[in-house]
Formats: structure tokens, C-alpha cells, sequence
């Protein structure tokens, strides 16, 4: 980052331009435009909400300020910029605490309690316009009123009204993109991707996956919204999760980090085109293909440029031994020989790599997979003359939050191990000859049971005469 750059300077930059640089609409709610005692407790909202407050403790959005990693690197980019990075971060972590003008400092010392419980109810809920997507352009209304997706609400306790923009993937798009605030490099495309994708044209909007029980598709989730409230076909679920399976973890909220793994494991689908037959001393060639199957955006996505996915590819002949190997992890936590990472690299001043996006003045490459992608690997070993047949190639794609020394760097040495997720897998096999192909079943073991049990069962039943 080159120059230091006022608070003053930076709000204006937040106030007066949109994600993609046009003169705002109407005005986002500014630092320091609000109290905090203008905003309601959740506790108080789970009195009523308490199945949906359950749902939302423990998520992301209820950690957005708590999250451990989170207050390593913004402390680390607030000294690296000279703190104009403070309220820029804070709006989407401590959106209260930015609005109230509790931080800075940006040791958190002036928070208050509600302030800390970061993405909360009463905030979201008394969002009662935006100007766009990207850094936050929110505008928050607290007060008697609660905005939402339904247009017949009805409480004891507050006033209830409909909202457009609470059943469209622009709400999340506010945060959800994030532009650099001074160069205005693109550092999260969430939104955006999905905008410019299959997804967006089809009206999938991200709560029809981020927000009801199917994961990776829409599924109802028949319920009420309060303990008064009418019944509904569908409640959006608040156990809000992406992929981050790491923090939930290191915080306890082992629900979420189940989650995580989850939906890692439906976001992609692999394919292996190998030869079937292959001799001793051969060079083989084999097509390793990830497609984006279930994700409405690329990737892996988010602050993608510390995030890595990439493929551990394995092939073992019959008694165990290691053909090839490329993909693992080794003793220090490294990712060893893999084809490529799939994620974002960008580039400091000097054009060099950098995983400090607030230092990041441009995109190198951009590795990601985007909605229904597909790329391919292509994996080359030599088959050695003492192997026993059948060889047995395995492909998995892997994922992981952040690099280990990243973290180690940040938390110091063996505090915390960061999870390699298993995202999918995909296997294949390679014979000496057709015959050996022919005589042995896909799934080894399974088709000749089943022809057995088959056999069995057909004499049981003409000895019954059942058939």
C-alpha cells in the first residue's frame, strides 16, 4: 500500500461510490451516525425467534467479530496501513460497532457487548435499504420496525414490514463483495460471479442455498418464524455455513464445522479418463477433471487468495506399492508437488505474490473454478516392471482454509492445525490385459456377492414357491 490515507477520506470513498464506482443513491448509515443503545440484544430477539436465534449462535455471522482469525490479520493490516483499514473491515465484522463509532480503536476496547455479537438479528433486521452491492452499502433504520421476506408478518412485540431486497441475493451481495477502498481492486467476487453466472439467470438466488436445509439446491423448511407467528411452507434457516470448517472448529461449534465439511463434500464432482489397459515400462497419461457442480459462485471463493483446493492424486499396484504420488501434505503442514492450487494470487506494488489483500494491487492469476466449470489435470507416470496387477488410481480433491504456516505464522507454531477436507473422490483401475479387465468387477468383491445372494435367494423362493 502506497500513501496513508485519512478516516475522512476513506468514508467518503465508502459514502459516495458503490461497488462499481457510480454516485450512490441513497446514503449508506455512516461511522458514528448511531448508538448501539439503538439496537436490540439478541438475547431479547430469541424470546420469541428462539429456533432461529438457535440456528444463527455459533455461525460465521454470529462469530463475524469473535473470529479469532479474523482479529489476527486486521490487526496485522490495520498496523500495515496505518489503520485505514479499520472501519473499512469493521462494517461487515462489527457493522454496530462501525455505525455506533465504537471502532476504532481497533483494539475493540470501546465495544460494546452488543457491538461484539457481530452479524446479529436486530441489526439484519432493521436494514431498510442499500445502494448496491459491495463494502457495505447498507442503510439501517433501528427502531419499533423489523424489515423481512414476508408481507403478512405480524408480532406483539414490534412492527413487521416487507422488504424486496430480503428475498434476493442482493442482501448478501452488500457484504459479500468486497472491492479494495483505495485501488479498487476486486479482492471478493462472490456476488458478482454468481450475478454473471448460470445461476443468477436461472433465479437461484443464494438463500435458496445458503439458507435452507438442502445444501446445494432449495429445500422447504415448512415452520414458523416466532412462537406466535403463522405457520409457513418455508423458513429461512439462519445456520448460515460456507466452507469454513477451521474456525468453527478452533471455537467449538462442532455443529458448524460438520456443516462446513458437508457442504465442501456436494460443491464438486471429479472424473478420471485413464487407460484400462496399460503394460510394464509404459508412460501413461491420465485427464483428471473437477467440475464447480454445486456452487453458485467459484471455487474456492471468499478471501480465496489464502484459500486452497487442489487434487492428491495416488496410484498403488495390487500389494500396495507407490507408482505415483503428487498432492500430499508433508510433516510441516506443506502441500507437496501438486498439479496446481486452485485460488487467487495476487500481487503486491512490486508485482509480487501476496496473501495481504489490503497490500494487493492487482491479480495475477486466478485459478478458480467457476458455476458448472470444469478443468482438467493431466498426470504422467511410468509403470515400473515389477508392479502386480491390477494398479489402483485414486484422485482426491482437497481443501483447506488457509495455508498451515499462515497460520502458524500468525498464532505461532503447532497452536492449531488447520483440517484438509476430503471435498470428493473419484477411482480407477489399470490391467495387464482384457482378460484380467473383464474377470475382475468395478467394485471388487460386490458383483459376485450379489450374483450369489441373488442365486440363493431365487432357490429359497422356488423351494417356498414364492415365485
Amino acid at each position: 500500500m502506497r500513501g496513508v490515507v485519512s478516516y475522512k477520506t476513506l468514508l467518503i470513498i465508502l459514502v459516495l461510490f458503490t461497488a462499481t464506482g457510480t454516485a450512490l443513491a441513497s446514503t449508506p448509515t455512516a461511522h458514528g451516525q448511531l448508538s448501539s443503545d439503538l439496537f436490540t440484544d439478541s438475547t431479547k430477539c430469541a424470546q420469541c425467534h428462539a429456533i432461529v436465534h438457535n440456528q444463527w449462535e455459533g455461525t460465521m455471522h454470529y462469530n463475524a467479530y469473535e473470529d479469532p482469525f479474523y482479529q489476527k490479520e486486521f490487526m496485522v493490516a490495520s498496523n500495515d496501513t496505518a489503520g485505514i483499514v479499520d472501519i473499512f473491515c469493521s462494517r461487515c465484522h462489527t457493522p454496530i460497532g462501525v455505525v455506533s463509532g465504537e471502532i476504532p480503536p481497533k483494539d475493540g476496547s470501546q465495544l460494546s457487548d452488543i457491538a461484539r455479537q457481530g452479524v446479529q438479528c436486530d441489526f439484519c433486521h432493521v436494514i431498510s435499504d442499500s445502494n448496491g452491492t459491495g463494502n457495505a452499502p447498507f442503510v439501517v433504520s433501528p427502531g419499533n420496525t423489523k424489515w423481512g421476506p414476508f408481507d403478512n408478518s405480524k408480532s406483539a412485540y414490534h412492527g413487521s414490514e416487507y422488504l424486496e431486497l430480503y428475498t434476493n441475493s442482493e442482501y448478501c451481495g452488500m457484504c459479500h463483495d468486497v472491492i479494495h477502498p483505495i485501488n479498487g481492486l476486486v479482492i471478493d467476487d462472490t456476488y458478482t460471479v454468481w450475478k454473471e453466472g448460470a445461476y443468477a439467470k436461472e433465479g437461484v438466488m443464494c438463500q435458496d442455498c445458503h439458507m435452507t436445509p438442502g445444501i446445494t439446491k432449495f429445500e422447504a423448511n415448512p415452520g414458523r418464524a416466532g412462537s406466535s407467528a403463522q405457520k409457513r411452507e418455508h423458513i429461512s434457516t439462519h445456520d448460515i455455513v460456507g466452507g469454513n470448517a477451521f474456525v468453527t472448529k478452533i471455537l467449538g461449534e462442532e455443529k458448524y464445522s460438520k456443516m462446513a465439511v458437508e457442504r465442501l463434500e456436494k460443491a464438486a464432482t471429479l472424473n478420471i479418463d485413464a487407460p484400462e489397459i496399460a503394460q510394464r515400462g509404459d508412460n501413461v497419461s491420465v485427464n483428471i477433471s473437477i467440475t464447480n457442480s454445486g456452487a453458485g459462485h467459484k471455487i474456492p471463493t471468499g478471501v480465496s487468495e489464502i484459500r486452497q483446493m487442489w487434487l492428491a492424486v495416488s496410484v498403488k499396484d495390487r500389494n500396495g506399492k507407490e507408482v505415483y504420488n503428487t498432492g500430499q501434505i508433508d510433516d510441516s503442514g506443506t502441500i507437496v508437488n501438486a498439479r496446481k492450487v486452485y485460488n487467487t494470487i495476487l500481487g503486491d506494488a512490486q508485482e509480487q505474490p501476496t496473501l495481504s489483500f489490503w497490500l494487493a494491487e492487482s491479480v495475477l492469476e486466478d485459478n478458480r473454478i467457476p458455476p458448472k466449470g470444469t478443468v482438467s489435470e493431466k498426470h504422467t507416470f511410468k509403470i515400473p516392471a515389477d508392479v502386480a496387477y491390477p494398479l489402483a488410481l485414486e484422485a482426491t480433491l482437497k481443501y483447506r482454509s488457509a495455508p498451515q504456516d499462515t497460520i502458524d505464522h500468525l498464532f505461532g507454531d503447532n497452536v492449531y492445525e488447520v483440517p484438509v477436507i476430503n471435498m470428493t473422490r473419484a477411482s480407477s483401475s489399470i490391467y495387464e490385459n482384457e482378460g484380467e479387465a473383464m474377470a475382475t468387477p468395478s467394485t471388487p468383491g460386490i458383483a459376485a456377492l450379489g450374483s450369489i445372494t441373488l442365486f440363493l435367494c431365487a432357490a429359497y423362493c422356488i423351494s417356498r414357491r414364492k415365485i
